[in-house]
């Protein structure tokens, strides 16, 4: 199963990773690696975390990561996981 980064997730990835950095930036390569280890696990359990809060689908499920939420579709039709978007949990951008 292939992973598939959307550009709105990786448009906030980058801010928050920016931001992160700013304090620390040993802190946001950690929180990088950690959440892409994550993400590269999803294809082993796609339906692992719970339905989407924010979307009326099956398919589309919320990751909980520190204090994120990263949000992802599993489509079986395609192979393929697409991470749809990342914000500061219960606060989308």
């Amino acid at each position: 199963m292939q992973i598939k980064l959307d550009e709105k997730f990786e448009i906030n990835f980058n801010i928050i990773f920016e931001y992160i950095a700013k304090d620390k930036l040993s802190a946001s390569k950690k929180f990088k690696k950690e959440l892409f280890d994550q993400i590269k696990n999803l294809p082993n359990f796609p339906y692992k975390f719970k339905k989407s809060f924010y979307f009326d689908d099956e398919k589309v499920r919320d990751m909980t990561f520190k204090d994120y939420t990263t949000i992802y579709e599993v489509d079986l039709d395609n192979n393929m996981i697409v991470i749809l978007n990342i914000f500061q949990k219960n606060k989308p951008l």
